[in-house]
């Protein structure tokens, strides 16, 4: 009973002098509950709305008409007496119209990386979004330049807020192939 009693003690000893390891539980790491989670410096991701629409179109109409008149009396004198009295007359004239149209519009949405802090605080951005399905492969590739104000609370932006936006979308497989023009048709468009 008495070795017990010595044990416990010498234990207690020991874990009363030995200093307690812990670690905090808020690390540089750990944001408060109230922070602002935007996106601000490199690395971090920004979800981008990509609503994009262009709607052009052109009218024209040209008309044309000119009229030449030209006469001659009989000539004078022993040599030109016999010349008849001759005249020319002519019109020309065309007339042209066309028109065009064409619309636009690409939706979507998709996530890019902060690339480069600017001095003034504006971020640089970049991404590439790959999509594949049945053999089809779409492919968008978004970069410009957005300012940390227009960044929404909930770490999205509109595409119509990117400074010097390049968004580039290609689709290529077997309904792109099929989309594109043929030999034949090349050839009617330069002759006609």
């Amino acid at each position: 009973m008495m070795k017990s009693v010595i044990s416990i003690g010498i234990a207690l000893v020991v874990v009363l002098t030995v200093p307690a390891l812990s670690e905090s539980l808020w690390t540089d790491r750990s944001k408060s509950m109230v922070a602002d989670r935007r996106a601000n410096k490199v690395g971090d991701i920004l979800t981008i709305i990509v609503a994009e629409s262009a709607i052009s179109s052109s009218q024209a109409k040209t008309d044309v008409s000119k009229k030449n008149d030209l006469s001659s009396d009989a000539g004078i004198g022993p040599l030109l007496r016999n010349l008849p009295a001759i005249g020319f007359s002519g019109s020309e004239g065309s007339s042209a119209t066309g028109s065009t149209s064409r619309s636009n519009s690409f939706v979507t949405r998709m996530t890019v990386t902060v690339t480069k802090v600017l001095p003034n605080g504006n971020l640089e951005i970049q991404g590439t979004r790959d999509v594949q399905t049945n053999k089809e492969k779409q492919t968008i590739t978004l970069t410009g330049t957005v300012r940390q104000d227009d960044v929404a609370s909930d770490n999205t932006i509109m595409s119509t807020y990117i400074a010097d936006a390049k968004i580039i979308h290609v689709g290529t497989g077997p309904i792109g192939s099929r989309m594109k023009e043929g030999l034949i048709t090349k050839i009617f468009k330069i002759l006609f």
